[in-house]
């Protein structure tokens, strides 16, 4: 009977297993790095963006903000206060304003109001946008986490069963066949 020696380096394909173990560490590492640099990304590339907005609705309900649709929003000194339909000026001793804040004082029209007033604010662009997607498709990447976990462990098992296989054949247990 011949002698085979056996290497104890890849016995029940264990190299195999740390080796999966480590791609899925690895490849956990780089999503988590890519996603943060995206994040980082993402605030740093708006473009400042200045308009007038016209007839904003505000419920004046004691106090409340202006500019609320806005990244980043700085709110200029209103322009124009108007009723609920936009036929009443409404008179700049009626509220206070400090910045996006805005308080009525005493102004008998409480349902709403029509606010102008020019705003500053971060606006999105192409880079914004694209940042915005490679992050999101980034974030998704854990998601396939399991799927990849489960057929990287089938195709070990699968091979750790070619080697049990291989290894009773090989030791003369099974009729038929001499170990080679």
């Amino acid at each position: 009977m011949k002698n085979i020696k056996l290497n104890s380096k890849g016995v029940a394909g264990l190299d195999l297993v740390l080796s999966v173990i480590t791609m899925l560490f690895v490849i956990g590492l780089l999503v988590m790095i890519y996603a943060l640099m995206g994040g980082a990304l993402q605030t740093a590339s708006y473009t400042t963006t200045t308009r007038n907005v016209v007839n904003e609705t505000y419920t004046p309900s004691g106090s409340g903000t202006i500019g609320g649709a806005y990244r980043s929003a700085t709110c200029g000194t209103i322009t124009a206060v108007k009723n609920s339909t936009g036929a009443i000026a409404i008179t700049s001793g009626n509220y206070t304003q400090t910045g996006c804040s805005l308080v009525n004082l005493t102004s008998e029209y409480v349902t709403q109001w029509k606010v102008s007033y020019p705003v500053t604010y971060e606006a999105d662009n192409t880079a914004t946008n694209l940042m915005n997607d490679t992050v999101d498709a980034i974030a998704d990447t854990p998601d396939w986490f399991p799927i990849v976990i489960v057929i990287t462990f089938m195709v070990v098992l699968i091979l750790l069963t070619v080697m049990i296989v291989r290894a009773v054949r090989g030791s003369g247990l099974m009729g038929g066949e001499i170990g080679a």
